[in-house]
């Protein structure tokens, strides 16, 4: 090589080490961790986190190049949630991730500083997630699954389902306020249904198998089945007892007719998962919680199981069949 290009080349090295010394810092790990209260083999766990996971990878963060995650799955166990908040922020991450109000409520009694990020929470501004859904002010923002008053549309549909509807079972979570909440919604709209409220606490199975078959032993009756991750992780079982006493059931989600429920009114959950990357992706580059606000459900759907409805013996009117978004055969 000529003395003139070796001086060039030396030049020109010089020109793109800079640059590659910044892409790598671009590249640098970044560290997530994730607070599940489901079991870590749940079908609908797994499909939320994949969704997660897809708007990560098509924001360009891949695990194992530029993030990593690290994963606690309490099974619903209050213990286990309160335990693991503490752990995972013990590892001092770029960002924690809380799948609904269980996890997001422990995470923050343990951190104020290091950002939240959640998806499916009930009540972010009840719970004391946030100051406001337009400016959180803290270290958490993310996605809301809807307001309370989607209680009184639970209650409407089951009352078009069942004209002669007299009582409702209210399978509901006591210890989250999502739970507590959406009970106090439907609660104030019965009245002007002429319907009896019962609530049955989604907490202990046995206790509410045992509930569910004294409430379906007298006629007249239906059920609201509440947002909460008991519900889902129980959800074969509550769907199972709502077939064996042929008792007409609403549910918050689409996921639990699909699995064989009867009727469900809401938001598409997994989506709010996929968009949270979206969140997740905005504070990693730079942007503060305080600044992003909570986000609120636009779509709300009417989903129909017919094979179940026929199972229990019921015709569904015509007026819900032409105002559903999907209708299961």
């Amino acid at each position: 090589m000529r003395r003139r290009d070796f001086i060039k080349a030396i030049a020109g090295s010089a020109l793109v080490c800079p640059h590659l010394a910044q892409a790598q810092q671009k590249e640098r790990m970044r560290r997530i961790v994730a607070l599940m209260p489901f079991t870590a083999t749940d079908t609908q766990a797994q499909a939320r986190n994949a969704a997660f996971l897809q708007g990560l990878q098509q924001l360009g963060w891949t695990v194992g190049r530029n993030i990593q995650i690290d994963y606690r799955w309490s099974e619903g166990n209050v213990d286990n949630t309160r335990k693991y908040a503490s752990e995972l922020v013990a590892l001092a991450p770029d960002l924690i991730f809380a799948a609904g109000s269980a996890a997001a409520g422990p995470l923050l009694q343990v951190t104020q500083s290091v950002p939240v990020v959640f998806a499916a929470v009930g009540d972010p501004v009840g719970s004391g997630f946030v100051n406001s859904l337009s400016r959180p002010g803290g270290n958490a923002t993310g996605f809301m699954t809807y307001e309370y008053s989607i209680g009184s549309k639970w209650l409407e549909v089951l009352r078009q389902l069942i004209t002669d509807l007299r009582r409702v079972a209210v399978i509901r979570d006591p210890y989250i306020v999502a739970g507590i909440g959406q009970w106090g919604a439907i609660q104030s709209v019965a009245p002007s249904f002429g319907v009896e409220l019962n609530p049955i606490s989604v907490s202990d199975a046995a206790e509410m198998e045992r509930a569910i078959a004294a409430f379906a032993g007298v006629p007249n009756g239906g059920m609201i089945v509440t947002g909460s991750a008991r519900a889902v992780i129980y959800r074969d079982l509550i769907i199972a007892l709502a077939a064996r006493h042929k008792l007409p059931a609403i549910y918050y989600e689409r996921y639990f007719v699909a699995a064989g429920g009867l009727i469900s009114y809401g938001p598409d959950f997994i989506d709010q998962f996929r968009q949270a990357a979206g969140y997740v992706d905005r504070i990693l580059k730079g942007e503060k919680p305080a600044d992003l606000p909570v986000q609120v459900p636009t779509k709300y759907e009417l989903v129909i199981n017919l094979k179940t409805a026929k199972a229990i013996g019921l015709t569904m009117p015509p007026s819900v069949l032409s105002r559903a978004d999907e209708v299961i055969e």
